[in-house]
């Protein structure tokens, strides 16, 4: 499902995200947003915990699209847990708001809740692959859910997208990480896709899975540092849900990593590049930085 320009624009002007130049606009607490283009983190909300209120508020004072990476509500993705335990804390956010599914999320009924609460924001219904464009920059949503093999219809679908939008800036989004340090370590399941967006030229990739914060440098499919097309990734796990603990022997190309402080990763589009800035609910860790794209 591919969002043509207008479309893209009226969902962001409608979400009220600061884009184009614009001055900031008030957020949710009354305070001026930041110029952002994409506002992200995973494994975010649940009713035995306030640290996702906490991520919650960050995005009040940070304009832009808000990417939850999956794993948006714990412990089932049931439509009580969306309404009670989602929706007072990032979901008033979700007019502006493009979701990834998550494992936790598909639990309850292969994750009609999920389409459900999102609606046409979260993609075909049953898929929740689409694509849509931000300031010149082309975004992906990917399943790791469903089928991810060699011939697969998200494969096929997402070579094809890529193919139809050679643009000089890609920016993707899926649940589960190509590389990881933490609990769940690198997903295999997701090596497919993550070729076909590194033979397409993808510049960046946005996960979950691990409650924790990583950032890697550009790497292959095979995990070998590639700074001229590797793909650079970010895991974002601190949404809101308890941290796990990293393995005992980080990922080569780890370039950071921390599991003790809570919040978002915050990304503004260049055309020919992005600024990447982790905003935390306290201090303890920073990490920002600049991008170029192939």
């Amino acid at each position: 499902m591919q969002l043509d320009a207008r479309a893209a624009l009226l969902l962001l002007l409608a979400a009220g995200a600061a884009c184009g130049g614009e001055a900031p606009r008030a957020g949710g607490d009354g305070h001026a947003r930041v110029h952002t283009s994409v506002v992200a983190a995973g494994d975010i909300a649940g009713c035995w915990w306030r640290s996702d209120e906490a991520t919650a508020r960050l995005l009040d004072g940070i304009g832009g699209v808000v990417m939850p990476l999956g794993d948006n509500v714990y412990s089932d993705g049931s439509a009580r847990q969306f309404a009670e335990c989602y929706g007072p804390t990032w979901g008033r956010h979700k007019s502006r708001t493009r979701p990834a599914i998550g494992n936790h999320d598909y639990r309850t009924d292969h994750g009609a809740p999920y389409y459900d609460y999102f609606g046409a924001a979260a993609g075909p219904r049953g898929k929740g692959w689409y694509s849509f464009d931000v300031e010149g920059w082309h975004l992906v949503v990917l399943n790791s859910e469903a089928y991810t093999e060699e011939g697969s219809e998200q494969v096929r679908w997402l070579r094809d997208d890529l193919r139809a939008h050679p643009s000089k800036c890609t920016l993707a989004v899926l649940h589960r990480p190509r590389f990881s340090s933490g609990k769940h370590g690198d997903s295999e399941r997701v090596k497919g896709l993550f070729r076909v967006l590194y033979e397409g030229g993808a510049d960046l990739l946005l996960s979950g899975h691990d409650h924790l914060y990583e950032r890697f440098k550009p790497q292959d499919p095979e995990g070998r540092e590639d700074g001229a097309r590797g793909i650079r990734q970010f895991v974002v796990g601190t949404g809101g849900a308890p941290f796990y603990d990293f393995q005992a022997k980080l990922s080569i190309n780890s370039e950071t990593h921390q599991n003790e402080v809570h919040g978002v990763l915050r990304l503004v589009f260049r055309p020919d590049g992005y600024d990447w800035e982790f905003v935390g609910t306290g201090a303890g860790f920073s990490d920002k930085g600049t991008g170029h794209c192939h």
